[in-house]
């Protein structure tokens, strides 16, 4: 038996509560601009033009195709004719813009927020934040110093099942909590098959691609879209999802960090990385477990990227909170599910409401950016949220290079006497790129 009264009402209106839109376009419309042009940037721009409140004047990238594939996708829904750049900071010299969209990969996330808040843009930044908890640091302190609204591309929280899910935990009626399980399970095959290093394609700047990170040979599982699964440019599995299923788990919780980490994982099944100058594989593992202890809360981990089948019945991604009155999946393309503890009480479902493409819900996330910008009020997902969600990835990240427990001061973020796992916390610069303080 699927949905209850309580549920009748539409996800769509609960959305209208939650994140208030302002009637109309503003005039006049915001100058906006796009730095990293790639698939998902496409799908962010394609929401900030489709809203009809933002004029497209700058567009940056790295990769001269990018650009192309971007340019030629906004002729068909824009009469905006934006100038391209390969550096952000000329963008933002010479365009000015009031909002600036940041779709870079990881490592490239820090530097160009903290230089749009710096020059007076609202920034609506992927997820994670940062590639390590000191870049996260100082893109919030920038945010608040300068006063600007940083929305963050976590947007699960702005699915209509997702705010649903939300005040179906809060009420009280899973009961008490005392787990919550996060995680995603992939199907993969065996050893990894290492790429031979390739010439630099003529449209790509790779130095500039690398930036602040280790200048590595270029390859083309890296590039496009392939640098998730190296730890140079990004965190792994737990680094790209995990963010959305943490930053669920402090939304609905009000959790904000762990005392305690623990986590281990490896590459069994893929094989030992590869690096040399003539081949090399990703480095990422392919999969991890870790244990987080929050106050009155045991949280954990769980990822891979083989054995992805239908053990699961389809949930192979999510959350699932145990509570004393039965165990509340929430999904994402699934929706959420309820399976109640005590015998006879049936099964609560509620469908997942996505967007197309790739099943997201950026236009809501959008709606609620630009009227956080008009009121001045902090967007539903907020900058200093998406440091708490990124952080949770990034410390398991960190307790899998170690391979033992870390006790966190959530507070003062640093580990408690632990010199050697604070170290971890930031990385060093590549030549010619400062970190910023």
């Amino acid at each position: 038996m699927h949905r209850r009264s309580f549920l009748h009402r539409s996800a769509a209106g609960a959305l209208a509560v939650s994140l208030p839109v302002r009637a109309g376009a503003p005039a006049p419309r915001l100058r906006t601009a796009l730095v990293g042009c790639g698939w998902w940037g496409g799908n962010i721009l394609g929401e900030a033009v489709a809203s009809g409140a933002c004029e497209v004047v700058g567009l940056c990238d790295v990769d001269t195709r990018q650009l192309a594939a971007t340019r030629a996708k906004l002729a068909g829904t824009t009469a905006d004719r934006p100038r391209e750049y390969k550096d952000y900071r000329e963008l933002l010299a010479r365009e000015k813009p009031e909002i600036v969209i940041v779709a870079t990969p990881d490592h490239w996330h820090a530097l160009p927020t903290i230089a749009a808040v710096k020059a007076g843009a609202h920034v609506y930044v992927e997820k994670p934040i940062g590639h390590t908890i000191a870049e996260g640091r100082a893109m919030l302190n920038a945010a608040r110093a300068a006063g600007r609204v940083v929305q963050v591309g976590t947007h699960r929280r702005a699915s209509p099942h997702t705010i649903v899910a939300r005040d179906f935990i809060r009420s009280g009626k899973v009961g008490k909590i005392g787990m919550v399980r996060c995680f995603v399970n992939s199907a993969g095959s065996g050893p990894e098959k290492p790429a031979p290093t390739q010439p630099v394609p003529p449209e790509l700047d790779w130095d500039a691609w690398c930036g602040p990170a280790p200048l590595r040979p270029y390859s083309p599982s890296i590039h496009p879209r392939g640098f998730r699964q190296y730890l140079d440019y990004a965190n792994g599995t737990l680094g790209d999802w995990g963010i959305h299923w943490f930053d669920q788990l402090i939304w609905i919780t009000d959790a904000r960090w762990p005392r305690k980490v623990f986590g281990t994982g490896g590459r069994p099944i893929k094989g030992p990385p590869v690096l040399t100058a003539t081949e090399q594989t990703s480095d990422a593992p392919d999969h991890q477990v870790v244990t987080y202890e929050f106050d009155g809360l045991t949280v954990t981990w769980e990822s891979r990227l083989f054995a992805g089948h239908n053990v699961e019945k389809g949930e192979n991604a999510g959350c699932h909170f145990y509570g004393t009155n039965g165990i509340f999946h929430l999904g994402w393309r699934g929706g959420w599910t309820f399976y109640p503890a005590k015998a006879g009480e049936p099964v609560l479902h509620e469908d997942a409401r996505l967007n197309a493409p790739d099943g997201q819900n950026i236009r809501e996330l959008w709606a609620d950016f630009l009227d956080a910008i008009r009121t001045g009020r902090r967007p539903i997902s907020d900058l200093e949220e998406g440091h708490l969600a990124s952080n949770c990835s990034l410390l398991g990240v960190i307790a899998m290079k170690l391979g033992r427990s870390l006790v966190w001061d959530g507070e003062k973020e640093t580990f408690v006497n632990d010199p050697e796992a604070n170290r971890l916390l930031r990385r060093a610069y590549r030549a010619g790129w400062e970190h910023p303080a």
